[in-house]
Protein backbone atom coordinates (compact mmCIF):
# COMPACT_ATOMS: atom_id res chain seq x y z
CA UNK A 1 0.00 0.00 0.00
CA UNK A 2 2.69 2.66 0.97
CA UNK A 3 5.70 3.40 -1.50
CA UNK A 4 8.83 2.86 0.05
CA UNK A 5 10.91 5.91 1.06
CA UNK A 6 14.40 4.84 2.45
CA UNK A 7 14.09 6.46 5.64
CA UNK A 8 13.97 10.17 3.90
CA UNK A 9 10.10 10.62 4.56
CA UNK A 10 9.49 14.77 4.57
CA UNK A 11 5.96 13.77 6.69
CA UNK A 12 5.31 9.91 7.74
CA UNK A 13 2.16 8.73 9.73
CA UNK A 14 1.94 5.81 11.16
CA UNK A 15 -1.26 4.50 12.67
CA UNK A 16 -3.12 7.53 12.97
CA UNK A 17 -6.89 8.03 14.05
CA UNK A 18 -8.77 11.16 14.05
CA UNK A 19 -11.93 11.74 16.45
CA UNK A 20 -14.57 14.06 16.69
CA UNK A 21 -16.07 13.68 20.46
CA UNK A 22 -16.74 10.27 20.46
CA UNK A 23 -16.91 9.62 16.84
CA UNK A 24 -13.52 8.64 14.90
CA UNK A 25 -13.39 10.31 11.28
CA UNK A 26 -10.70 8.26 10.13
CA UNK A 27 -8.88 5.34 11.27
CA UNK A 28 -5.39 3.63 10.73
CA UNK A 29 -3.77 6.13 8.55
CA UNK A 30 -0.16 4.79 7.85
CA UNK A 31 1.95 6.44 5.11
CA UNK A 32 4.61 8.58 4.12
CA UNK A 33 5.61 11.64 1.61
CA UNK A 34 8.53 11.84 -0.25
CA UNK A 35 10.35 15.42 -0.55
CA UNK A 36 10.07 17.30 -3.80
CA UNK A 37 7.02 15.26 -4.61
CA UNK A 38 3.33 16.16 -5.17
CA UNK A 39 0.44 13.37 -3.22
CA UNK A 40 -2.86 13.83 -4.27
CA UNK A 41 -5.47 12.65 -1.90
CA UNK A 42 -8.79 11.38 -4.03
CA UNK A 43 -11.74 10.08 -2.71
CA UNK A 44 -15.74 10.61 -2.45
CA UNK A 45 -16.90 13.71 -0.49
CA UNK A 46 -17.23 12.38 3.27
CA UNK A 47 -14.13 9.67 3.24
CA UNK A 48 -11.83 12.40 5.65
CA UNK A 49 -9.50 13.45 3.15
CA UNK A 50 -9.04 16.88 4.49
CA UNK A 51 -9.43 15.89 7.89
CA UNK A 52 -6.14 13.87 7.02
CA UNK A 53 -4.77 16.84 5.37
CA UNK A 54 -5.67 19.27 8.36
CA UNK A 55 -3.87 16.67 10.98
CA UNK A 56 -0.23 17.60 9.09
CA UNK A 57 0.03 20.93 10.38
CA UNK A 58 -2.38 20.63 13.25
CA UNK A 59 -5.34 22.37 12.04
CA UNK A 60 -7.66 20.53 13.34
CA UNK A 61 -6.57 21.82 16.81
CA UNK A 62 -8.93 24.86 15.95
CA UNK A 63 -11.95 22.21 16.20
CA UNK A 64 -12.49 21.60 20.08
CA UNK A 65 -13.96 18.42 20.07
CA UNK A 66 -11.13 16.80 17.80
CA UNK A 67 -8.03 14.60 18.98
CA UNK A 68 -5.68 13.08 17.01
CA UNK A 69 -3.82 9.33 17.71
CA UNK A 70 -0.94 8.00 16.56
CA UNK A 71 2.34 9.91 15.47
CA UNK A 72 2.80 12.42 12.70
CA UNK A 73 6.39 12.61 12.43
CA UNK A 74 7.91 15.56 10.93
CA UNK A 75 11.99 16.30 10.83
CA UNK A 76 12.04 13.01 13.54
CA UNK A 77 9.57 14.68 15.41
CA UNK A 78 6.14 13.92 16.46
CA UNK A 79 3.85 17.25 15.81
CA UNK A 80 1.31 15.94 18.40
CA UNK A 81 3.84 15.66 21.36
CA UNK A 82 3.32 18.26 25.02
CA UNK A 83 6.27 20.16 23.86
CA UNK A 84 5.35 21.43 20.18
CA UNK A 85 4.48 24.50 19.27
CA UNK A 86 1.26 24.42 16.89
CA UNK A 87 2.26 27.87 15.47
CA UNK A 88 5.68 26.63 14.52
CA UNK A 89 3.98 23.69 13.13
CA UNK A 90 2.17 26.02 10.74
CA UNK A 91 4.68 28.80 9.56
CA UNK A 92 6.82 25.25 8.35
CA UNK A 93 3.87 23.73 6.58
CA UNK A 94 1.84 25.93 5.17
CA UNK A 95 -1.48 25.71 4.09
CA UNK A 96 -4.13 26.79 1.03
CA UNK A 97 -7.62 26.61 1.02
CA UNK A 98 -10.37 25.74 -1.04
CA UNK A 99 -11.76 29.22 -1.46
CA UNK A 100 -9.17 31.94 -2.29
CA UNK A 101 -9.13 34.08 1.23
CA UNK A 102 -7.23 36.83 0.88
CA UNK A 103 -7.33 39.25 3.79
CA UNK A 104 -8.80 42.40 3.52
CA UNK A 105 -6.04 43.93 3.50
CA UNK A 106 -3.19 45.50 0.55
CA UNK A 107 -1.47 42.73 -1.81
CA UNK A 108 1.85 43.76 0.00
CA UNK A 109 0.27 43.00 3.50
CA UNK A 110 -1.24 39.93 2.90
CA UNK A 111 2.34 38.43 2.29
CA UNK A 112 4.29 40.24 4.68
CA UNK A 113 1.35 39.37 7.57
CA UNK A 114 2.83 35.84 8.03
CA UNK A 115 6.35 37.08 8.61
CA UNK A 116 5.58 39.39 10.78
CA UNK A 117 3.35 37.75 13.12
CA UNK A 118 5.86 34.96 13.40
CA UNK A 119 8.13 37.96 14.68
CA UNK A 120 10.05 38.91 11.59
CA UNK A 121 13.17 40.68 12.60
CA UNK A 122 14.80 41.91 8.92
CA UNK A 123 14.48 45.36 7.32
CA UNK A 124 12.02 47.02 4.92
CA UNK A 125 14.21 46.42 2.46
CA UNK A 126 14.74 42.91 3.88
CA UNK A 127 10.83 42.68 3.49
CA UNK A 128 10.45 43.93 0.16
CA UNK A 129 12.39 41.53 -0.98
CA UNK A 130 10.73 38.58 0.52
CA UNK A 131 7.63 40.29 -0.82
CA UNK A 132 8.91 40.31 -3.82
CA UNK A 133 10.56 36.56 -4.12
CA UNK A 134 7.00 35.24 -2.82
CA UNK A 135 5.00 36.58 -5.49
CA UNK A 136 7.47 35.71 -7.65
CA UNK A 137 7.30 31.81 -6.82
CA UNK A 138 3.73 32.00 -6.82
CA UNK A 139 3.74 33.22 -10.45
CA UNK A 140 1.84 36.29 -10.03
CA UNK A 141 4.32 38.75 -9.40
CA UNK A 142 4.40 40.34 -13.05
CA UNK A 143 0.47 40.91 -12.63
CA UNK A 144 0.82 42.70 -9.54
CA UNK A 145 3.88 44.29 -9.09
CA UNK A 146 2.28 47.72 -9.80
CA UNK A 147 -0.66 48.09 -7.54
CA UNK A 148 0.72 46.45 -4.23
CA UNK A 149 -1.00 48.89 -2.16
CA UNK A 150 -4.05 47.74 -3.68
CA UNK A 151 -6.27 45.33 -2.13
CA UNK A 152 -5.75 41.63 -2.27
CA UNK A 153 -10.12 41.32 -2.73
CA UNK A 154 -9.49 43.11 -5.87
CA UNK A 155 -7.95 40.47 -7.72
CA UNK A 156 -9.81 38.13 -9.88
CA UNK A 157 -9.59 34.62 -8.18
CA UNK A 158 -7.09 32.90 -9.68
CA UNK A 159 -5.34 35.46 -8.69
CA UNK A 160 -6.22 35.61 -5.22
CA UNK A 161 -5.63 31.86 -4.92
CA UNK A 162 -2.08 32.39 -5.90
CA UNK A 163 -1.77 35.50 -3.96
CA UNK A 164 -2.73 33.07 -1.01
CA UNK A 165 -0.05 30.89 -2.05
CA UNK A 166 2.49 33.91 -1.73
CA UNK A 167 1.13 34.54 1.46
CA UNK A 168 1.70 30.61 2.58
CA UNK A 169 5.49 30.78 0.83
CA UNK A 170 6.10 33.83 2.69
CA UNK A 171 7.03 32.01 6.07
CA UNK A 172 9.17 29.86 4.15
CA UNK A 173 8.19 26.71 4.64
CA UNK A 174 8.94 22.69 3.76
CA UNK A 175 5.72 21.78 3.22
CA UNK A 176 2.28 23.25 1.26
CA UNK A 177 -0.50 21.80 2.00
CA UNK A 178 -3.61 22.44 -0.67
CA UNK A 179 -7.28 21.65 0.43
CA UNK A 180 -9.04 21.54 -2.95
CA UNK A 181 -7.36 24.59 -4.21
CA UNK A 182 -8.84 25.07 -7.91
CA UNK A 183 -12.63 23.52 -6.90
CA UNK A 184 -13.28 27.50 -7.15
CA UNK A 185 -11.61 28.39 -10.02
CA UNK A 186 -12.19 28.51 -13.81
CA UNK A 187 -10.04 26.03 -15.98
CA UNK A 188 -7.86 28.58 -17.06
CA UNK A 189 -6.81 29.42 -13.71
CA UNK A 190 -6.45 25.91 -12.24
CA UNK A 191 -4.25 25.22 -15.19
CA UNK A 192 -2.15 28.19 -13.87
CA UNK A 193 -2.33 26.99 -10.31
CA UNK A 194 -1.18 23.14 -11.59
CA UNK A 195 1.75 24.54 -13.30
CA UNK A 196 2.45 26.62 -10.25
CA UNK A 197 2.28 23.29 -8.42
CA UNK A 198 5.28 21.71 -10.05
CA UNK A 199 7.30 24.48 -9.88
CA UNK A 200 7.06 24.43 -6.26
CA UNK A 201 7.67 21.00 -6.26
CA UNK A 202 11.40 21.67 -7.38
CA UNK A 203 11.37 23.30 -3.46
CA UNK A 204 8.65 22.29 -1.73
CA UNK A 205 6.73 19.27 -0.84
CA UNK A 206 2.87 19.17 -1.92
CA UNK A 207 -0.15 17.49 -0.69
CA UNK A 208 -3.12 18.13 -1.88
CA UNK A 209 -6.82 17.33 -1.52
CA UNK A 210 -8.86 17.05 -5.16
CA UNK A 211 -12.24 16.01 -6.35
CA UNK A 212 -11.22 16.04 -9.86
CA UNK A 213 -9.22 12.67 -11.08
CA UNK A 214 -7.75 14.16 -14.36
CA UNK A 215 -6.02 16.94 -11.62
CA UNK A 216 -4.75 14.27 -9.53
CA UNK A 217 -3.64 12.09 -12.47
CA UNK A 218 -2.06 15.16 -14.43
CA UNK A 219 -0.79 17.33 -11.37
CA UNK A 220 0.48 14.25 -9.10
CA UNK A 221 3.64 12.20 -8.48
CA UNK A 222 1.86 10.21 -5.75
CA UNK A 223 -2.09 8.98 -4.88
CA UNK A 224 -3.70 8.32 -1.94
CA UNK A 225 -7.38 7.16 -2.73
CA UNK A 226 -9.29 7.19 0.93
CA UNK A 227 -13.10 5.37 1.49
CA UNK A 228 -15.35 5.45 4.24
CA UNK A 229 -16.10 2.04 6.10
CA UNK A 230 -19.62 1.59 5.91
CA UNK A 231 -19.80 -0.39 9.02
CA UNK A 232 -18.34 2.87 11.37
CA UNK A 233 -18.40 5.57 8.76
CA UNK A 234 -14.37 6.45 9.47
CA UNK A 235 -12.54 7.29 6.89
CA UNK A 236 -9.89 5.18 5.68
CA UNK A 237 -7.00 4.77 3.49
CA UNK A 238 -7.18 2.34 0.39
CA UNK A 239 -4.33 2.25 -1.92
CA UNK A 240 -1.53 4.74 -1.99
CA UNK A 241 1.29 4.27 -4.84
CA UNK A 242 2.68 6.43 -7.71
CA UNK A 243 -0.32 7.98 -9.75
CA UNK A 244 0.44 6.38 -12.90
CA UNK A 245 -0.24 2.79 -11.00
CA UNK A 246 -3.25 3.88 -9.52
CA UNK A 247 -4.59 5.15 -12.47
CA UNK A 248 -3.75 2.55 -15.11
CA UNK A 249 -2.98 -0.54 -12.65
CA UNK A 250 -4.85 -0.60 -9.21
CA UNK A 251 -4.36 -3.00 -6.59
CA UNK A 252 -8.51 -2.90 -5.36
CA UNK A 253 -11.08 -3.24 -6.65
CA UNK A 254 -13.05 -0.14 -5.07
CA UNK A 255 -10.20 2.30 -6.35
CA UNK A 256 -10.48 0.73 -9.88
CA UNK A 257 -14.29 1.48 -9.31
CA UNK A 258 -13.53 4.91 -7.94
CA UNK A 259 -11.24 6.54 -10.53
CA UNK A 260 -13.73 4.55 -13.46
CA UNK A 261 -16.95 6.97 -12.43
CA UNK A 262 -18.90 3.40 -11.46
CA UNK A 263 -19.36 4.88 -7.80
CA UNK A 264 -18.68 8.15 -5.55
Amino acid sequence: MMPSMNGKAVIAVHDMHVYYGSFRAVKNVTMEFHPQKITALIGPSGCGKSTVLRCFNRMNDLVPTSRVEGKVIFRNKNLYDPDVDAVEVRRRIGMVFQKPNPFPKSIYENVAFGPRINGWRGSKAEMDELVESSLRAAAIWDEVKDKLQESGLSLSGGQQQRLCIARALATQPEVILMDEPCSALDPISTLKIEELMFELRRQYTLLIVTHNMQQAQRASDYTAFFLMDPNDRAGQLIEYAPTKDVFTNPRDERTSEYISGRFG
